[in-house]
C-alpha cells in the first residue's frame, strides 16, 4: 500500500513539472514588458495623477490662479498654502505664493476640481527623488511661471 502512494506522489510531481514547463514555454516567446530605466521610460496611462501643477495663462504667461483659496479650503489634507496680491494696473488678484506640501498630499484631485478658473491640473512627473524631505515639504508651484510682482 505504501508503494502505491509512493508511485502516485511521483506521478503527481511529474505532472506538476510538466505544467510548469508548459507555462515557461508559453511565456518564452512573449515580448517582455520591462524597460531599461533611466534610458527608457514606461508609457503613462492617460489618467495618471502626478503632483498638482499651476497652469499659465497663454496670453500673459502669468499663472491663471486668482488666489481665491478654494483649493486650500477644500483640501482634506490641508497641504496647500495660497496668498495673493493685486498687481498695479490689473483688475483681479493674482497668486504671489502657492506652496504644496507633497508629503501630506493624497492626490485626491479635489483641489483640481474645485478651482473655478481651471488653474490647477495634474502633472505627468513620476520620477520625483531627493536626498532631503525639504524638497517636498514646500513645493513652489509658481517657480517656473512668469510673475507680475
Amino acid at each position: 500500500m505504501t508503494e502505491c502512494c509512493y508511485i502516485k506522489e511521483i506521478l503527481k510531481g511529474f505532472n506538476s513539472l510538466l505544467v510548469g514547463m508548459r507555462v515557461t514555454m508559453a511565456n518564452m516567446f512573449i515580448k517582455p514588458h520591462t524597460v531599461q530605466w533611466p534610458r527608457e521610460t514606461a508609457p503613462l496611462p492617460p489618467l495618471f495623477r502626478g503632483h498638482i501643477m499651476m497652469i499659465a495663462n497663454e496670453k500673459t504667461g502669468f499663472p491663471k490662479c486668482i488666489a481665491c483659496t478654494s483649493c486650500a479650503r477644500n483640501c482634506p489634507s490641508q497641504c496647500i498654502v495660497v496668498t495673493g496680491k493685486k498687481p498695479e494696473g490689473e483688475k483681479k488678484k493674482l497668486a504671489d505664493r502657492f506652496e504644496l506640501d507633497f508629503t501630506k498630499c493624497s492626490l485626491c484631485g479635489i483641489c483640481v476640481e474645485s478651482c473655478p478658473v481651471g488653474a490647477l491640473d495634474f502633472s505627468r512627473d513620476y520620477a520625483l527623488a531627493s536626498y532631503t524631505r525639504d524638497d517636498f515639504n514646500r513645493m513652489d508651484l509658481l517657480a517656473g511661471l512668469a510673475s507680475p510682482f
